[in-house]
């Protein structure tokens, strides 16, 4: 599997600030993985989406140093607008993104503006449709329904431009727990059934772990941790005093496993934590 980003001693600092946002990055990411960016308010996590798909320095004055390469060419060197064809963004306000008058306008805009024909429009905008679920509202003002449905026309206006990386700026921040999770089972559903390469930045663990291939943990605009989950979580100790608080049952099974009561492997839904539980107890090993 290729590697399709990849930051180099990556450095950014905006104008008129004390500090850079983000320190000597280096990461890679692999093309079809799910990826999660976590980290306190400020650790520099927007600040690396938005490098990702060249609004860095693009739309901003700053200082970089070092490099961001997509598919191999540096960010820099894309001509204007191709290189937001293979990155789409969703950002946490998803009214920032809207411009049209319906739903199905919305979804529609980025098309045309990538000068696809009629028939290829339509057959997207079916494919959009039913998989975020958006059929009874493709007639209504995209300002007018709720917060949960704003987030998911702005992530079916995205997909419905096929680019290859999508990145979710915390798409889930002004959501209840049900929009939440309505959310997150769309983007469960595009890992199962396509090739894109997912980058989420989000603080609901409980729903984002379970569906990544990779953790980022961000602070201060350093990049501390990156690891697949079941290793990332090893780190417990540094994750809590650094602020990070996973689910109380990643850190319930890590006292186990530590205490010498449970297997050393984590669980990442309530399904696996149940499964795990029954499997401690009928060992004997603990008494419920």
């Amino acid at each position: 599997m290729s590697t399709i980003i990849e930051a180099k001693d990556f450095t950014w600092q905006y104008i008129n600030t004390s500090r850079p946002a983000l320190k000597n990055i280096n990461l890679a990411i692999d093309e079809g993985k799910f990826i999660g960016i976590i980290g306190p308010n400020g650790s520099g996590k927007t600040t690396l989406a938005y490098s990702l798909d060249g609004l860095i320095p693009g739309q901003y004055n700053g200082i970089k140093k070092g490099e961001v390469n997509i598919f191999g060419i540096e960010v820099e060197k894309y001509a204007k607008g191709d290189l937001q064809r293979c990155v789409g963004v969703v950002f946490s306000d998803p009214e920032a993104q809207f411009t049209a008058m319906t739903v199905e306008d919305e979804l529609v805009f980025g098309m045309e503006n990538l000068g696809m024909g009629i028939p290829e429009i339509k057959e997207r905008l079916a494919w959009v449709t039913d998989l975020v679920e958006l059929e009874p509202l493709l007639m209504k003002p995209p300002y007018e329904i709720s917060g949960g449905q704003k987030q998911r026309v702005a992530l079916a206006a995205v997909l419905a431009m096929t680019p290859q990386v999508i990145i979710l700026d915390e798409p889930t921040s002004m959501l209840d727990p049900i929009s939440r999770k309505r959310v997150f089972a769309v983007l469960e559903k595009l890992k199962q059934e396509s090739k894109n390469t997912i980058i989420v930045i989000e603080h609901s663990l409980e729903n984002l772990i379970p569906l990544t291939d990779n953790l980022i943990f961000l602070l201060d605009g350093e990049l501390l941790l990156q690891d697949e989950p079941h290793h990332f979580f090893r780190h417990m100790p540094m994750l809590l005093e650094k602020g990070i608080h996973p689910p109380g049952v990643l850190r319930f099974f890590y006292e186990l496993a530590k205490a010498g009561y449970a297997e050393d492997a984590l669980p990442f839904t309530v399904e696996e934590a149940a499964a795990m539980l029954n499997n401690v107890v009928n060992k004997g090993i603990v008494k419920v």
